[in-house]
């Protein structure tokens, strides 16, 4: 795996936390950590995870799992 893919899963990763952690208990920890839900720095960071995992989903069909092999 790539370092830029890398990077983005890692992204991914901090935004799926990020929604548990806003679903389960609604508080925002990317917003709290960087300065506020509106801050530039945490809107930065939200649109970067969301390109992210844009870039990610080519990704879900490469491999032997969209070829139909079984096993």
């Amino acid at each position: 795996m790539s370092v830029f893919k890398k990077i983005l899963l890692l992204l991914a990763i901090i935004g799926g936390i990020n929604w548990g952690i806003y679903g389960i208990w609604g508080f925002n920890a990317v917003g709290w950590l960087l300065g506020g839900s509106l801050s530039w720095l945490s809107r930065t960071v939200f649109i970067l995870v969301g390109l992210a995992s844009l870039c990610l989903i080519p990704s879900l069909c490469m491999g032997d799992s969209c070829k139909g092999k079984e096993g």
